[in-house]
């Protein structure tokens, strides 16, 4: 397997591009062959390309992130891979056209809707609810000379 063994001091990291088993951790140092290094920091990459080229025929596989340097400088074709983890996965052409035309859909069934008539208030929704209390009869005295049992109301009498 082609892979990188991390070097360098805490916060500036660089790596040797190294060939070493697959069952085998890098950190071991175990490795087979050395074939360049690489500081991310300043990209700066050296590469025996040849010998990268010489164990991917052999079967060695790189990872993903090597795979990725590889195809960038030229060594070898291909498609690049995605290297960022599972929990953010990238969505496909397809996908995103099918969310996009979800998305019209989902506008013009809004602007085609006819628009709902507003709804009452909270206040004439309570005046409907409650019966109209009635109104008291007004009583009219008349300074007329009119005997006063016809002036008033039988109700205000009793």
């Amino acid at each position: 397997m082609i892979r990188f063994q991390r070097t360098g001091r805490t916060n500036d990291p660089s790596f040797r591009i190294a060939v070493l088993e697959k069952e085998r951790a890098a950190q071991a140092g175990n490795i087979v062959e050395l074939l360049g290094t690489y500081n991310p920091k300043s990209k700066a990459l050296t590469l025996n390309e040849e010998q990268v080229k010489f164990w991917i025929s052999k079967g060695a596989q790189p990872t993903d992130a090597i795979r990725n340097l590889l195809i960038t400088k030229g060594v070898i074709e291909g498609k690049k891979v995605n290297v960022l983890p599972k929990k953010t996965p990238q969505k496909n052409e397809a996908a995103l056209a099918a969310e996009a035309a979800a998305v019209e859909a989902a506008k013009a069934a809004a602007a085609a809707a006819p628009i709902a008539e507003e709804l009452p208030t909270e206040a004439e929704v309570i005046a409907e609810a409650e019966p109209a209390a009635p109104e008291p009869e007004a009583v009219v005295e008349e300074a007329s000379e009119a005997p006063v049992a016809e002036s008033v109301s039988p109700e205000a009498a009793a």
